[in-house]
């Protein structure tokens, strides 16, 4: 009866901060699911340089992520122990380094044309997704600055308002789209562009208001947040640093290997990449619930971790693995029974290329279907392992299951075996197999330790 209570506590604690989260990821990734509809309704060939250019971005913003990625767990556990300036210090040093980090690769976003070209790409579609990263560069301390203060919020439990802020912007962005992508409301027509500044604007506007609420919210006043906030911490900086650059390249690892299969795809035809990107845009909307979840569990490990609470970790793991667990059953299902409604949603009703695109990837989607278990596996340990502060070892495990395993294996069944997308596909399903064995094996040993 007392482990039943336990698990029940742990349930509840867990869906009380997880739901928040995985609905401000659901609607922070609606953001990026908005512009690929409405600019597939726009035109294929300006759907397919989409795919390019938000892949792009994807990758290097989810290695500036990192550092966000390290606050959370951090200021878990130091507010765990009612250290409120070392709250203070690992946030706001973790806005500097994302901040630094936005300056660093814009000139790279700005060039990137000539990037996708040596590449193997399209030039006329490389053109296209060049024009979209030099406006959605600028986003990117915007971008990089709301995660930050997500994770910050997150690891306090703010989590309610971080879902409705998130939920405001993305009805503010498919305003904007309609206006900027189609001309619509006396608005230049910019097509893809116009999604570009949308973007921009939307960010900017959320990171203003989670700026606001952490500096004037009761019981966040304490931290001071911003105060002197151009003052230097070297220690701090440090600190972030080290736990948020391994955080960063195993991202960018996962990242780079979903935007491999994007340049392999390329290299078959436009209609295959947009049928990769839907496809890609679908997994990872369901991959927003299990991150959520897994931000929760790295939060709760954080807390369990700041007070050597053993026990409570490992009963707390059993929870999340088994929400998750759940969730991956239903999409799952989804994926095998509606792939035609799902596909459909990204396409115009009249576009000549729409039964051969959701033909394609209507397969591709019972492809991903088999590394949804996987997928799910891997990012819940992640969370749990980045919550007792192990993000080293993690990063050797995501660049063997990735980048030795995946991207070879994508390209010689895409390729040299004839098999085209499913081939490439299944190349994922091995690499994120791979890495979700090896996490597990390295969390169910760490924790004995504990």
């Amino acid at each position: 009866m007392a482990d039943a209570l336990r698990n029940r506590d742990h349930i509840r604690a867990m869906l009380l901060l997880g739901l928040p989260l995985v609905g401000s990821h659901l609607a922070q990734f609606a953001l990026h699911v908005i512009d690929t509809i409405m600019v597939g309704w726009y035109s294929v060939e300006a759907l397919a340089a989409a795919v390019l250019g938000t892949s792009t971005f994807f990758v290097i913003f989810i290695l500036g992520a990192g550092f966000a990625g390290a606050v959370m767990p951090m200021v878990a556990s130091a507010a765990a122990g009612g250290h409120d300036a070392e709250v203070r210090r690992i946030t706001r040093m973790g806005l500097w380094l994302s901040l630094g980090f936005s300056v660093l690769i814009l000139p790279g976003m700005w060039w990137s044309g000539a990037i996708l070209i040596a590449l193997g790409q399209d030039p006329e579609i490389s053109g296209l997704a060049q024009q979209y990263l030099r406006i959605a560069g600028f986003g990117m301390a915007p971008t990089l600055a709301v995660m930050v203060l997500k994770s910050y919020l997150a690891a306090l439990e703010r989590t309610q308002v971080v879902l409705w802020v998130t939920l405001a912007a993305v009805g503010v962005n498919a305003a904007i789209n309609w206006a900027l992508i189609f001309g619509n409301w006396g608005a230049p027509e910019l097509g893809l562009r116009g999604a570009a500044i949308a973007s921009v604007i939307v960010q900017g506007a959320t990171m203003l208001a989670l700026v606001v609420y952490a500096a004037l919210a009761p019981g966040l006043r304490r931290y001071t947040l911003f105060t002197r906030f151009w003052r230097p911490d070297p220690q701090a900086l440090r600190s972030v640093f080290r736990m948020g650059w391994p955080i960063g390249l195993t991202g960018l690892a996962e990242g780079g290997l979903f935007t491999a299969t994007a340049l392999m795809m390329g290299w078959i035809g436009t209609r295959e990449l947009a049928a990769h990107g839907i496809a890609v845009e679908i997994s990872g909307l369901t991959f927003m619930i299990h991150l959520g979840l897994s931000n929760a569990a790295t939060v709760r490990a954080g807390r369990a971790y700041g007070v050597r609470d053993g026990a409570g970790l490992r009963r707390g793991a059993v929870v999340a693995m088994g929400l998750s667990l759940v969730v991956t059953v239903g999409v799952i299902a989804a994926f095998l029974v509606l792939p035609h409604v799902l596909i459909g949603a990204f396409l115009a009703a009249d576009d000549p290329l729409r039964p051969g695109i959701i033909a394609y990837g209507t397969v591709l989607l019972a492809v991903a279907a088999l590394f949804q278990l996987a997928d799910s596996v891997q990012v819940m340990v992640l969370g749990l392992l980045r919550g007792i502060h192990d993000t080293r070892r993690p990063l050797l495990i995501a660049l063997v299951g990735y980048w030795v395993v995946g991207v070879p294996f994508a390209y010689v069944l895409g390729f040299a075996m004839g098999w085209g997308g499913t081939g490439i596909w299944f190349g994922l399903v091995l690499g994120l197999s791979v890495v979700a064995i090896l996490l597990a094996r390295r969390f169910l040993r760490q924790i004995k330790t504990l």
